[in-house]
């Protein structure tokens, strides 16, 4: 594979979230746009990925999968932008990373499929119940303006956008807290970027769909 670093999405996507998290690295890369139906499901991109989803980056011929891996890889990979805690303060950094990559994730996933745990479900599923999770993000959000210590971070990028996205579609109930800690995420500049740029691209296939 060749080196550098190579972005494999599509904008109505998970990408949504790499591609804040790249704007907020600075790091070039070169952007590959995959269709659901089609280039992502060819031999190439299968060679890559094996589940056929996105997003998915390629670093000098190293890849990595899921988003919030990516969201710590690239943190790791690019540390001059200080995304990510030392290693001695990253309890919360990971804790909440993968809170919201695993256990929010799949109950938010659970409610959607129509699928309400009984008790003895709650006992096996990781996430126990929609609202169990749901609390549990409250605590680690409220009052504070970053998930994990004292400045932004990869960590903000991931439960940003599940908060972000959850508000939006309705997923993520509207409470105070949740409002509170997304609303200056926002106003980042790495988000706004990384927003025009897939609304853009979203537009384009829009159009593209239409003719």
């Amino acid at each position: 594979m060749a080196a550098g670093l190579t972005f494999y999405t599509n904008p109505m996507s998970r990408g949504q979230i790499v591609r804040w998290m790249l704007e907020e690295t600075g790091a070039p890369h070169e952007t590959r746009l995959l269709d659901y139906g089609t280039t992502m499901k060819e031999p190439a991109y299968l060679a890559i990925n094996p589940m056929g989803k996105v997003p998915t980056i390629v670093h000098d011929g190293r890849i990595v999968t899921e988003c919030a891996a990516i969201c710590a890889y690239l943190a790791d990979a690019f540390p001059a932008a200080g995304l990510a805690p030392a290693p001695a303060d990253r309890a919360d950094y990971y804790r909440w990373l993968f809170f919201a990559a695993g256990p929010l994730e799949q109950a938010i996933t659970a409610k959607s499929f129509g699928v309400e745990p009984d008790e003895r479900q709650q006992r096996m599923a990781g996430f126990g119940t929609l609202a169990q999770a749901l609390d549990a993000l409250e605590g680690a959000v409220a009052g504070k303006a970053f998930v994990a210590g004292d400045r932004f971070s990869a960590a903000d990028v991931y439960v940003g956008s599940q908060i972000d996205w959850g508000l939006q579609f309705g997923t993520i109930p509207a409470r105070p807290a949740f409002e509170d800690y997304v609303g200056p995420l926002r106003e980042r500049a790495a988000y706004r970027r990384a927003k025009e740029i897939d609304n853009g691209l979203i537009a384009k296939m829009q159009a593209a769909a239409s003719d």
